[in-house]
């Protein structure tokens, strides 16, 4: 799998230049990733990268659109595990049993019904940029009922936390199209899981400017928890 960026440069407000979605194109056919300027959540389906935004229903992305953070793998087909009523932590349950080793890197799909979901998207930042938890603190969520889609993600081992985010890193895109974006919360009412492990991680860095003279530390995990963190779906109503 190949990933654009570090994790730690979006924290920091690094986040000026980007891939081209062409060249993403050209590294797999599963992924996901953020617009320019943390303009949305970007979801690699099937070789198409597609945009998820808060002005508009996700849309297939223009090969000259850039990426200022992305992970994109090429899946192949692996066997798949039927998933019936669960919510976050029993699916990541479900994604931990099924791993070869947890020093591996995993893509993880899921296609089914969401009982409910709970996404968020970001609105488009212009300089000065400011850090990824300023922005997120400023989400724009939404909540899904009855959904058809697809979860697409990745399992990162722990020691890359801030390379990557650590963990289950889910976003979502409705077979609609009506509705995407990063994962807060879920309930999956059933959906088939399908995982591939790998053993090569390749790392590209910017070279841009503001990347090259920004240091870059990695200090606390709390930063990451508070932007990556979710809370329960509420019970009731859309937002």
């Amino acid at each position: 799998m190949t990933q654009f960026a570090v994790l730690d440069a979006l924290l920091g407000g690094v986040y000026s230049a980007g891939i081209p979605v062409s060249a993403v194109s050209e590294l797999g056919d599963t992924g996901v990733g953020c617009c320019e300027g943390l303009g949305g959540e970007v979801v690699v389906l099937d070789g198409t990268p597609f945009e998820c935004t808060p002005d508009a229903p996700p849309r297939p992305m223009d090969p000259g659109e850039l990426l200022p953070f992305v992970d994109v793998c090429a899946m192949g087909d692996t066997a798949e595990t039927v998933v019936r009523d669960a919510d976050f932590a029993a699916l990541e349950e479900h994604v931990e049993a099924r791993l070869a080793s947890r020093n591996l890197f995993h893509a993880v799909r899921l296609d089914g019904v969401m009982a409910r979901i709970r996404t968020r998207v970001t609105r488009r930042q212009e300089p000065p940029l400011r850090p990824l938890a300023e922005v997120a603190a400023e989400q724009i969520e939404t909540v899904s009922s009855d959904c058809a889609g697809s979860l697409v993600g990745f399992w990162m081992p722990r020691i890359y936390q801030g390379i990557t985010v650590a963990g289950l890193h889910l976003h979502f895109l409705a077979d609609d199209r009506t509705v995407g974006g990063h994962v807060l919360d879920l309930r999956v009412r059933e959906g088939g899981l399908r995982m591939t492990a790998y053993s090569r991680f390749v790392l590209r860095l910017p070279d841009d400017e503001q990347f090259l003279r920004t240091e870059l530390t990695h200090d606390e995990d709390h930063r990451i928890v508070a932007v990556e963190s979710r809370a329960p779906v509420p019970d009731d109503g859309e937002s």
